[in-house]
């Protein structure tokens, strides 16, 4: 499945230790990342990021900055990461109400 943009709504990549840091602040900051997903190179989930949409970037770095410290701390560690990426899916779904008002 595709978000209106062409872009798949699920993914996986696969990150060196030294650039994980940086890719996830630049998924945060991309805004229609739902969730983040880290493993380790043997498969075992290190973390997952849930992130609500409507937060606005700085407030959701803000909040995430000791997590982002443990993966950068992690990163050192590993050589490899494989991310999941849960995209929203862009789509804007519009509320009508046409009950009449008496």
């Amino acid at each position: 499945m595709r978000d209106d943009y062409g872009r798949p709504l699920h993914e996986e990549i696969t990150v060196t230790g030294s650039a994980l840091l940086d890719k996830v602040k630049e998924l945060v900051q991309q805004g229609n990342v739902r969730r983040l997903i880290i493993h380790r190179p043997s498969g075992k989930v290190l973390v997952d990021i849930p992130l609500t949409a409507g937060v606005g970037i700085a407030g959701v770095l803000t909040l995430l900055t000791p997590m982002l410290a443990a993966i950068g701390a992690m990163a050192a560690l590993f050589a490899q990461f494989r991310v999941q990426i849960e995209r929203d899916s862009g789509t804007v779904y519009e509320h009508r109400d046409d009950t009449k008002r008496r």
